[in-house]
Parts: C-alpha cells; structure tokens; sequence
C-alpha cells in the first residue's frame, strides 16, 4: 500500500472508532447504571463459566485474558461516560441495547488494534531509531489492551509501602492511616476479584436456611420466607446486599465494602458530568487513544456512594490522585512531602528485598567526583554482596501513563527516556568513575561537607548491574527501553535494567534466596543488553527464567542463525499469574526451578556460609540444565557416601563455561587447605582452564553439608621443583576417564560424560584409586 492510501485508511480507521465511540457513549448514558453494571458483570461470569466447562475444568471466574480483556475495555467506557455525562431523568435499562453495547465494544477494540498498525507502519524513523514502527505500535497496542497487568491480591502491600512516609499527614488529612488506607485499597480489589462469588455463597447460605425452616414446619418455601426475614433481619440485610453485588454491580461500590473514609473516596472520584475531556471534539474524540478518565480518576459517585467501575486502574490511578489531593488539602506539606517520597523510592529496593540482600553493604546518597567533569555528583543507592554489585536510580513513573502514544508519541516517548534516560545516565556516570582508578572512594554528605564513607575496586565485582526503579510501574515500556539508540551496555558490558516496586513485590517471593535473585538479575541483564529481542515486562522475563533458566542463551542462539531480525515471546508470565489466583495463593507453593535434592542442600550449604566468593560458586551451578544438575548431584552423592573411608574426595565438572573444582571434606578432618589447592590447581592444568570455579564442602557423619566455601585456585604457569607433582597429576587427570564433562546450555547440547572407565583405570571421581576399588564396586 502506497503513502497516500495508508494516510486515507487510517483516516478512515480513526472516523470509523470515533463514530463506534460516539454509539456507545449514547447506549451507554441512556441506560440505569447499576442494572447495566450488574448485566455486564453477570455476562462475565456466565462467559467465564461456559469457557471453562467447554474445556471440562471447575468455573474460573478470573476467566480467560481475552475475556478479561473484553470485559474491562467495556468497563472503562462506562466509567468514562459516567464521568463525562449528568445522569438523565429517564434511564431505563435495555437487553437489547446492552447486547449492542458488547458488540460495539468488541468492534471499537478491534477498530483500534488495526489502527495501531495501520498508524505505525510507515514509519521509518525516529526516537527508537529503525525500531520506532515496532515500538510505537507496541506502545499504541499496549495502550488500548494493558488492563492493569499485575496481581490484584498485592494492592494492599503495595499501598502500605509507598503511602507508610505520609502516614501522619494522611491521619490528619482524612483521618485514616497508610495501613487502613491499604487495607481499603485491597479490600476494593478484593470485591472485584472474589464479590460475585463471595455474593452467591451468602445467597446460598440464606436460601438453605429458609428451606430448614420451612421443611421443620412442613410448610412450603414461600410460606416460611416472611416469617424468617422478620426473624432475621441482619441476615436478610446481607441477603439483599448479596443480591445487588450479583444483580446490580453491588461488587464495585467502594463504599460498601471498604472502610474508607468519605473525603478520601471523594477525592478519588469524578462527580455525573465532571470529566470534559475524553468526549471533547477533535481527532480521537471517545477513542481509546484518548486518556482513559479512569487513568486519572478510578471512581465515579453514583447517587450517596462511591464505585470502583473500573478496577484495573485502581492502582496508578488512585496513588497519584491520592498523592495529588493530600498536597491540594495541605500546600504546606510539600517540601517535606518530597523529600520522605525520595528516601522512600531510594530505599525501597534494598528494603523490599532485605531477605535477598543479606550481610549486604548499602550506601545511599552516595558522592563523588566526577573527573570527567570535576564536580560533585551523587548517585541514590549503592549495594554490594558478595561479587555483585547493584547501582539504583530511583525515578517517579506518573508521566508514561497519561500521555497517549497516539495522540503525540513524541511527548509519550520523552515521558519513557526522562524515567529512563535520566537514570541510565547517572549509572553511567558512576560505572566511569569506577572504571577511572584501581580503586574509588565513596562520600556523604554531612553539614554540606563530603565526608569519606568507603571504598570500592570495580575488580571485586564479577557481576554489576545498574537499575533504574520506578514507583509506579510503566510496562511495557521498561522492556523497550534498550531500543533507545543512547542506551548501551555500560562499560560495554554492563546493561541497564529497569525495575518497579511492583515487580520488586513479585520478585521477592518467587525468588526467595540471595542466590536465586542474583542468578535471575544476571540472566535479566543479559537480555536487557540484547537489542530486537522482546518480552512484555518484568513478569515475562521472570516467568521464561523459571521454565527455561539461561532463556538469555536462548534468544542469543535464535538471533544468531541470522534468518530472523526480532525475537518476540509472548505469554511467558503463565507460570507467575497462576502464582496468585485463588483464595490460598499466600500459601504457596510458588514456582521455583527443579533442582535435586543434592544439589539443593549444597546450594543451602554455600547460602548459609557466605563465605566470600559465594555467589559466583552458586552462580555456576545455577547455570546448569537439568541434566547437569543430575549428574553433579550423583557425583555428590557417589562421593560424600565413601567419605567414610576417606578423609576428603574431589571431582571436576568441565565443559562450556567455567569449570568447577568440587572438594567434599569429612567434617571430622580438617581441611587440607594445601591439598586442596594443589589439587585444583592440577585439575585446572589437565583441561588447560585460566579460570576456575572452585568450592570446599564440609561433611558430617549424617551426610549433612556443615559449610561450603569457594576458594581461589592457584595455577602455576611454569614447570618447576617445587610444583612437579602438581603437573604430574595434572597428566593423570588428563586421561579422558578422569573427567566429568559437562557440555553447557548456550547451544542446547545435554551433558556428555568422559568415556567409561576400566576396572584398572583411575576412578574418574579424582580418588587416585583405581576404578574398581572406587565406584567400580
């Protein structure tokens, strides 16, 4: 299709929606609110339920995500013209005109979606350099389908955290704490996401009561119905409450089911016929490419009470509009407003990740000197663990999720570099300072005087990861955030990641341990240093490292056979939105990779340990496929059961990447620290290996792993006197039975062990007995 023709058709598409806009604001106004609420909702359900009988499964009312989908798009335009239209003297409730409603629903989504593509495609240029088209339609499709992509069941947390450093303004202000504040916040989201079934069970519940009663009297139903509701007056009441939850949209009025108080629900609310805006004349007038009312406000006043017609919005929404009306009521708070919302978002990630972080060294508002420029410059916080080190910018995330990309993608896209741009660049000037001398000193600043606080060497560091945190998420946006032609590894090698607390809330508890978080952000960098690959968000990427570990050699192996120019994998976050559904999700268990027993209790031993140099041991063994970890687990346990005999034993794992040196020690000997190293340093010889990973285990008399401790193996470089026996062993070690091989997962090969061994052989376990007074018994 030719440049004018493509103009003419999307023209075209953007009459079309507005026209499809226009009918449903005029079916929509026309209709009583609470019975159109009450039909959509009770659609929903029978749609979740046929869906999931189709299938032979028990009902699911989280339903499907295209029927969540579809649902909450026609949610959002009943709020928006709610918002935008005084009620009328005569609505009336229609069926007829309500399935119409549905259908122009579904209509404007599609509408949308073609346009789009048909809006991006020409493009050649632009902020994301060639890959502006892809990511602007990224951007446009995301802002007519994202309905809130996190987890309902974390709305309470979420507010209790951020809201927690305004706790005795918001007391004063609308007399109710952070923590109740987030309690009704979560109880909102909870009565969208359990009310319909919560409604049915007290239905229930009073309907087997009256049918007792009237089978004790022997009377009918309907004769005994009277004599209970005057007998029962508050179950009656819940009774009737039930129903207008499951008839009328009862589920979404805040004021019934959230405690919060009434200045607080009316600052979040828009009044009949406030919002002037969404529907106001001009290109994208009523479309989805228009900001959404409930992005700005998330409920509308119906009558004496307060709805949440939209829940999915609840969450940004509702934080900035909060935030905004504290510093209407009390102008006066605002200096200190912003410097407690800059401790808190500067502290957050070291704080909501504190069980990951352990023994970790944390500097916030951190200094130096730039010698680039020869100027203070400072830098949020600064944590080091172990042989990791993470560098975190913190930035508000508010602008990204007001300004349309289809209205002018330009300002959308500044909205994303001012979060992102801003603190990629502080990274990056740290990472140079760093990188300017051997080693750096550190400062605060104390009485407006730099006071010396520590020192860092960038050679300590095997991994670093600089971070940019947003309070508020701004997904999709994060992901395509290594698009921007600026964005480069750090130092050629260090890429940038962005991060949000919702994603640090999620993080923490599907990876629980120091090593399992750090292994993650190591395998997150890498494919945030991989341009034209593309997953949705934080979510996505954690769900493809559970199911598929190193996915970053995945995607490198998929752009590598040269036949495709952008790797995209979709639904990967499956395995972590399951994680919470369902009333018991606190529970668990969450998803976690498999590993074997053995190789968990060694992974427990190094935890447990710290010894320094901990984490790249972890590292290593982490990077192993599930084969891998099988066999190393039946080497351990081959070996630590002849620990008996032996005061110590050792192996060698080898193969793609760094090898490992595995030395077991019966706890009731001391470690043969010489021995040890001599050994590595032999093992290391025979495979001709500059590098290697070595741990020294500690085994008590019940198998149990006491401690496990890396260690740096010395590798000589010349043959001497002194260290003949090292290279001696190095030739034995050499034989090809003497070695595990272990081929790693960058090309999807499964491991391959050494060729089996003879009965006179040396074992292969490294013992320097022969095989068959070894493991060949």
């Amino acid at each position: 299709m030719d440049e004018q023709r493509l103009t003419e058709a999307t023209l075209s598409l953007l009459r079309d929606m507005e026209n499809t806009a226009a009918r449903m604001r005029a079916l929509i106004v026309a209709m009583s609110p609470h019975d159109l609420l009450g039909y959509i909702y009770a659609q929903y359900m029978m749609k979740a339920i046929a869906v999931q009988d189709d299938v032979g499964q028990q009902p699911d009312l989280n339903g499907s995500d295209d029927l969540i989908n579809e649902n909450q798009f026609l949610l959002e335009y009943v709020h928006a013209v709610l918002a935008a239209d005084p009620e009328p003297a005569n609505a009336t409730f229609d069926e007829h005109l309500a399935a119409e409603l549905f259908e122009l629903s579904s209509k404007l989504r599609g509408q949308a979606m073609v346009f789009a593509i048909a809006s991006s495609a020409d493009i050649k240029d632009g902020v994301f350099g060639p890959n502006t088209a892809e990511i602007e339609f990224r951007a446009k499709s995301a802002w007519v389908t994202l309905r809130g992509n996190r987890y309902q069941v974390l709305e309470g947390e979420f507010y209790r955290y951020v809201l927690e450093p305004h706790n005795d303004v918001l007391k004063e202000v609308y007399g109710v704490s952070a923590a109740g504040i987030a309690e009704g916040f979560q109880a909102m989201a909870n009565a969208t996401r359990s009310g319909h079934s919560d409604a049915i069970l007290e239905v229930m519940k009073q309907f087997d009561a009256v049918e007792a009663l009237a089978e004790a009297q022997s009377a009918s139903f309907e004769d005994v119905m009277e004599e209970w509701v005057a007998a029962n007056a508050e179950e009656s009441k819940a009774a009737g409450r039930a129903m207008d939850d499951m008839l009328r949209g009862g589920i979404a009025n805040v004021s019934r089911h959230t405690d919060l108080p009434p200045a607080l629900l009316e600052d979040l609310a828009y009044r009949r016929g406030e919002e002037s805006e969404f529907f106001a004349p001009g290109d994208f007038s009523g479309t989805p490419y228009r900001t959404l009312p409930a992005r700005k406000k998330p409920l509308i006043q119906l009558g004496s009470d307060y709805y949440a017609i939209d829940p999915c919005f609840a969450r940004d929404s509702g934080y900035r509009v909060l935030l905004y009306n504290l510093l209407r009521r009390r102008p006066d708070y605002k200096r200190i407003f912003e410097g407690r919302q800059k401790a808190m978002s500067e502290a957050a990630f070291a704080d909501i990740l504190s069980a990951q972080l352990p023994d970790a060294i944390i500097f916030q508002e951190v200094y130096y000197k730039d010698p680039v420029s020869k100027q203070w410059s400072e830098n949020d916080t600064l944590i080091l663990i172990d042989d990791v080190l993470f560098l975190v910018e913190a930035k508000a995330g508010t602008a990204a999720t007001i300004a349309s990309p289809a209205l002018n993608f330009e300002r959308h896209a500044q909205a994303v570099q001012d979060l992102v741009i801003k603190a990629y660049k502080q990274c990056e000037r740290f990472f140079s300072y760093l990188d300017s001398a051997a080693e750096v000193p550190l400062y605060n600043r104390v009485d407006g005087k730099y006071l010396e606080c520590g020192r860092v060497r960038r050679s300590d560091y095997r991994v670093m990861v600089p971070i940019g945190l947003t309070v508020e998420s701004f997904s999709p946006y994060s992901a395509y955030c290594k698009e921007l032609p600026q964005i480069e590894p750090l130092l050629g090698k260090h890429a940038f990641v962005s991060l949000s607390i919702d994603d640090l809330l999620v993080l923490k508890r599907l990876l629980p341990t120091p090593g399992s978080f750090a292994h993650y952000m190591e395998v997150r960098q890498a494919v945030a240093g991989t341009r034209r690959a593309h997953l949705f968000d934080e979510f996505d990427h954690l769900g493809a490292y559970l199911k598929k570990n190193r996915f970053d050699l995945t995607i490198a192996d998929q752009l590598k056979r040269g036949k495709v120019n952008l790797v995209l994998w979709d639904g990967m976050s499956e395995i972590v939105d399951r994680s919470f559904e369902g009333e018991n999700w606190e529970v668990g268990p969450f998803p976690t990779q498999n590993f074997p027993e053995e190789v968990r209790a060694l992974l427990q031993a190094l935890d447990a340990t710290r010894a320094p140099g901990w984490l790249s041991v972890d590292s290593l063994i982490r990077d192993f496929d599930d084969e891998g970890r099988r066999n190393l687990a039946k080497m351990l346990s081959d070996l630590r059961q002849t620990l008996g005999r032996h005061p110590a034993r050792y192996f060698l794992l080898a193969g793609d990447t760094a090898p490992l040196f595995v030395w077991l020690n019966n706890s009731d000997h001391q470690i043969d620290w010489e021995k040890a190293n001599k050994k590595a340093s032999a093992a290391a010889l025979s495979i001709k290996a500059s590098n290697m990973v070595c741990v020294a285990m500690e085994v008590g008399v019940n198998g149990i792993y006491r401690s496990a401790r890396s260690f740096v193996v010395r590798v000589p470089t010349k043959r001497t006197m002194e260290n003949i026996q090292i290279y001696e062993d190095a030739a034995r070690m050499a034989q090809p039975a003497r070695t595990v091989m272990f081929n790693q997962p960058k090309n999807g090969a499964r491991p391959v062990k050494g060729n089996k061994s003879g009965r006179n052989d040396p074992c292969p376990c490294g013992s320097g007995m022969k095989y068959k007074k070894c493991h060949g018994t």
